[in-house]
């Protein structure tokens, strides 16, 4: 039974409670939402943000099913994963619950070479790119090697010559959910994320980012994203239009990740959810555009409006942390951090007793800091300066 307090506020069932989804759960808590938190890791940092926690795969189908119809909820969402928006879609369409995107939609939007046939039919400039369920003949080097229906980094290998594709094809189908992967060509370039949100059709651009990853310095950064853009940002806005476009995105978020090549911009992939790489909070630092709200607003079916962008700052960025292999015991410095002049967040993921291991392609973060400044380089400065101040205490 659901108490009369509780019931009164509208209950929203959130796939996933790690660090992507944290922003998401917090503009929630805000709201007064009550919050129905799912996630496999019963140490997952957004339970602390939710009025109840599930522990569930968020792509165990079924088991969300059963859990929105016993907890009787107004509306579910996955924000920062790409299988799960499929799972919530479905989901929100058997008992008819508001949801920016449709099943169909969905299944486009989280399964690659889906998304690659229907960019073809629509010309929508992407790699070249071939389904294979191993070596064979003809595919391109170099050439990136993903599995099909996995995010981000899972099963992704970077090949430079012939000797390294038997090895990058055999990881790519062991995390693949089928038995094929795709293999697409390498565009040499610059990779930029296009953040945008569509209102009834309408395409509205928020946020261009560049990726900027380094060597791991002392101070432990891996990646960031930073704003604005070195590189010229129309063409991948517009390769960002006709790609949610041709997906059938009428409404919601979308994270457009985009090659400019050196005959224009090639999409890579687009999901249909909020970036999970806290590009809400990166996106309202920069344009005071309450992204997290909005997408709060799609999930429950009230009216979300997208009044004019205007930057805030010169420059933002996300930069995230990395710590030493072993059993975290405490981490130090973070009030110091927090101190530094733009640091508008530090967000540490893990307690003590988590057991960190190597980095492995953005797996295993420890944590983000979000800054701003006058520039994209002095946001960086001060991210990197707030870093700094981090230590990581591992046995």
């Amino acid at each position: 039974m659901v108490a009369g307090s509780d019931r009164a506020r509208q209950r929203l069932l959130v796939l996933g409670a790690g660090p992507a989804q944290i922003g998401l759960l917090r503009a929630a808590r805000e709201r007064d939402l009550f919050v129905i938190a799912v996630d496999r890791d019963p140490a997952a940092p957004g339970f602390a943000y939710a009025d109840k926690r599930a522990i569930v795969s968020t792509e165990d189908e079924p088991g969300v099913d059963r859990l929105a119809r016993a907890e009787n909820v107004d509306g579910i969402i996955s924000p920062g994963a790409d299988w799960p928006v499929g799972v919530a879609a479905r989901v929100a369409e058997r008992l008819a619950l508001p949801h920016p995107i449709d099943a169909a939609t969905a299944t486009l939007a989280t399964t690659k070479s889906r998304q690659r046939d229907r960019f073809a039919d629509a010309d929508v400039p992407q790699p070249r790119s071939q389904l294979v369920s191993g070596v064979v003949d003809g595919l391109p080097i170099p050439c990136v090697v993903k599995a099909p229906d996995r995010q981000g980094q899972r099963g992704l290998s970077l090949v430079r010559s012939e000797a390294e594709l038997p090895a990058a094809i055999a990881v790519a189908l062991d995390a693949s959910r089928g038995d094929v992967c795709l293999v697409e060509e390498l565009v040499e370039g610059p990779e930029v994320t296009v953040n945008a949100v569509s209102v009834d059709g309408a395409f509205y651009p928020l946020l261009v980012t560049d990726r900027v990853t380094a060597d791991p310095p002392a101070f432990g950064v891996a990646l960031a994203h930073v704003w604005p853009c070195v590189s010229a940002t129309q063409g991948p806005i517009e390769a960002a239009r006709a790609a949610a476009e041709a997906l059938g995105v009428r409404n919601g978020p979308t994270y457009t990740q985009i090659r400019v090549g050196p005959d224009g911009s090639r999409v890579v992939e687009l999901a249909a959810r909020l970036g999970g790489g806290h590009d809400a909070e990166l996106a309202e630092a920069a344009t005071g555009v309450k992204l997290n709200g909005l997408a709060l607003d799609f999930a429950l079916g009230n009216e979300a409006c997208v009044s004019e962008t205007q930057s805030l700052s010169g420059g933002a960025c996300v930069l995230f942390l990395v710590a030493p292999e072993g059993t975290l015991r405490e981490v130090e410095g973070r009030e110091a951090a927090h101190g530094i002049d733009g640091v508008l967040d530090v967000r540490l993921y893990r307690e003590p007793g988590h057991i960190f291991g190597p980095l492995l392609r953005g797996a295993d973060r420890a944590g983000a800091v979000i800054a701003v400044g006058n520039s994209r380089e002095q946001a960086l400065e001060r991210a990197r300066a707030a870093a700094n101040e981090i230590r990581f205490v591992v046995e």
